[in-house]
C-alpha cells in the first residue's frame, strides 16, 4: 500500500523544485569550496611576500587591459611597445571590460573586475553542472562542477581575466542547444564571440548541429541560432578592422603576441626543445604539456562517450585552436580552461565510484595542489599564466 501510495501521490512543484535545486546548490557549494581554498592560499601567499593576493588576482597581466578598456574605451588605451610591435588594446574582446565598466560604477575598478570574474565563474560552473547532469546525472553535473575548480590553472577563474565569463557563456550556449532552445543558443554564443576570439569555434559548433538540426527536424529556428550564433565574434572582428583601416586589422594587431594560427609547428617546436635542447625547463611547462596530452586523450574519450556533436565540435575545436596557435606556449593550458567537455568523461568515471569518500578525498587533494600551482603561477613564474 504505501508504494502504490506514493505512486499514485507525486510530489508537488515545491518538493520537485527543491529536489532540483539540491544537486545545484551541492555543486556551486564544492566549487566555491575549491576555489576558496586557491584564493586563500594566495592570500597567505601573498602576505609573505608584500604583495595583496587580491591585488595580485586583479593585476595579473592581462588583468591590466581589461581595466584600461573599461576606464579609457579603447580609443582612450594607450598602446605598450612590444618586441614584435605595440601591443594594442584591439586584441582584447569587449564584454568583459564592459561588465567591469558596469560594476565600476560602485565598486572600485580592481575589485569590480574581480566580482564580475567571480559571478561569471559560478555562472560557469552552474552551466557545466547543467549540461553534465542533462547528459549524464546530478551526481557527474556536481563532480564536473567541482572538477573545472580544481584544474592545474583554476587560479585564472579567480583573476581579472574573459575565460570564466567565456566559460558561462559557452555553457549554457550548449545546455540552450541540447534542450534544442536555438534562438537563446544563438544569441548566449553571439555573448561569447564578445568576450574571446574563441567564440568563432563555439559559433561553429552551434552552427554545425543547428544544421544538423534543421536537416532531421526543419526547424527554422536551427537555421536562426545558426545566423546569430556567429555575429559577436564577426562583428567585433570586423569592427577592428574598420578601425584600423583594413580587413585583417584584427590580425595585424594579434600579430604583437605572435598570434596565428601554423598548424601546430610552433607547439611541436616548443615540446622538442622543452624535451631536447633547454636548458632550465619550468614547472608551467611540465604542466602545459601534460594538460595538452590529457586533453588529447579526453577528447578520444569524449567521443568514445557519444557526447552529442554540439559539445563534441566544440571540445574538438578548443583543443585543435590550443595545439595550432603559434602563441607563447604556456598560455595554451589556460585556452583550454574552458573546454568543460573534456572534463566529462572524467566526471562521469568518479560519479560511478561506489565510494563516496574517496572520490571527495580525491577533489579535495586536487583543490590542495591546484591552489598550490596557482600560487606558483602567480608569485613565482615570472611570465604569464
Amino acid at each position: 500500500m504505501r508504494a502504490l501510495t506514493e505512486v499514485a501521490d507525486p510530489p508537488g512543484p515545491g518538493l520537485r523544485s527543491e529536489r532540483a535545486a539540491h544537486p545545484v546548490r551541492t555543486a556551486l557549494l564544492g566549487y566555491l569550496g575549491a576555489r576558496a581554498v586557491g584564493v586563500l592560499l594566495l592570500a597567505w601567499w601573498g602576505s609573505h611576500r608584500g604583495v595583496g593576493g587580491l591585488y595580485r588576482l586583479s593585476s595579473l597581466w592581462d588583468a591590466y587591459w581589461y581595466q584600461q578598456i573599461a576606464a579609457h574605451g579603447y580609443a582612450g588605451t594607450r598602446p605598450v611597445p612590444g618586441p614584435y610591435g605595440p601591443y594594442e588594446p584591439y586584441a582584447f574582446f569587449p564584454a568583459y571590460p564592459l561588465l567591469v565598466r558596469a560594476a565600476g560604477l560602485v565598486l572600485p575598478l580592481n575589485y569590480a573586475a574581480l566580482a564580475v570574474a567571480w559571478a561569471a565563474s559560478l555562472a560557469a560552473a552552474w552551466g557545466i553542472h547543467a549540461v553534465a547532469a542533462r547528459l549524464y546525472g546530478d551526481r557527474a553535473g556536481v563532480v564536473a562542477a567541482v572538477l573545472w575548480g580544481v584544474l592545474p590553472y583554476a587560479v585564472v577563474e579567480s583573476a581579472a581575466y574573459s575565460e570564466a565569463l567565456f566559460t558561462a557563456f559557452a555553457a549554457w550556449t550548449v545546455h540552450a542547444a541540447l534542450r534544442r532552445r536555438w534562438v537563446w543558443a544563438g544569441l548566449l554564443c553571439t555573448c561569447a564571440g564578445l568576450t574571446r576570439p574563441t567564440g568563432l569555434t563555439l559559433a561553429l559548433a552551434v552552427g554545425a548541429a543547428a544544421l544538423l538540426e534543421l536537416v532531421r527536424r526543419r526547424d527554422p529556428r536551427a537555421l536562426l541560432g545558426a545566423v546569430l550564433a556567429p555575429l559577436g565574434c564577426v562583428g567585433f572582428i570586423a569592427w577592428v578592422g574598420h578601425r584600423k583601416g583594413r580587413w585583417d586589422g584584427y590580425f595585424r594587431v594579434q600579430d604583437a603576441w605572435q598570434s596565428h594560427f601554423d598548424f601546430g609547428r610552433s607547439t611541436f617546436a616548443s615540446l622538442r626543445r622543452m624535451l631536447v635542447t633547454a636548458d632550465t625547463v619550468w614547472l608551467v611547462d611540465v604542466v602545459t604539456a601534460c594538460t595538452l596530452l590529457a586533453a588529447v586523450v579526453l577528447l578520444v574519450l569524449s567521443a568514445i562517450q557519444r557526447q552529442p556533436p554540439v559539445l563534441l565540435l566544440y571540445s574538438a575545436g578548443m583543443l585543435l585552436l590550443a595545439l595550432g596557435d603559434a602563441a607563447y606556449f604556456n598560455s595554451r593550458a589556460r585556452f583550454l580552461l574552458p573546454a568543460f567537455g573534456l572534463l566529462y568523461p572524467l566526471a562521469t568515471a568518479l560519479a560511478r565510484t561506489r565510494t563516496r569518500s574517496a572520490t571527495v578525498l580525491l577533489l579535495v587533494a586536487a583543490a590542495l595542489v591546484s591552489a598550490a600551482y596557482g600560487g606558483y603561477v602567480a608569485f613565482v613564474y615570472p611570465d604569464a599564466p
